[in-house]
């Protein structure tokens, strides 16, 4: 990764339009699939979210199996802790939707369970839109 300039200013968290949990499972892992599987059942039944398809391979910066988890700001305050507590020794990457696509998954993300490399050269430094 390359150096991180000191920001003159803090980035206003404002900017932060959803949230995203990617959460991995080792797809020859039966069990590994199935804790992900139930929580991903208890989220759909307990939070307003959107989820994301099933990826038994590697897709985009994802360097393993996983699906996604889109959500609002307003529901960060009760998912984040439920999937910390329910997670089942899953690893999940947490990061913001800001426009910045390559500091979102990693400058603002948080990972619970092991790091994962991210192949973070595919990633843009901002959304088309100019985030």
């Amino acid at each position: 990764m390359d150096a991180i300039p000191v920001d003159p200013a803090p980035v206003d968290p404002a900017r932060i339009a959803n949230y995203h949990m990617h959460v991995y499972y080792d797809p020859n892992d039966a069990g590994g699939r199935a804790r992900a599987a139930q929580l991903r059942s208890w989220v759909e039944q307990r939070f307003p979210v959107r989820m994301g398809r099933w990826h038994d391979v590697p897709v985009g910066p994802h360097p393993t199996a996983m699906y996604q988890i889109l959500f609002s700001v307003e529901v960060f305050p009760t998912l984040v802790p439920f999937v910390m507590m329910n997670r089942q020794g899953l690893t999940i990457l947490l990061h913001p939707e800001s426009g910045r696509p390559r500091d979102d998954h990693t400058l603002n993300a948080s990972w619970m369970g092991a790091v994962l490399p991210l192949n973070t050269a595919i990633l843009p430094e901002a959304d088309q839109a100019g985030g």
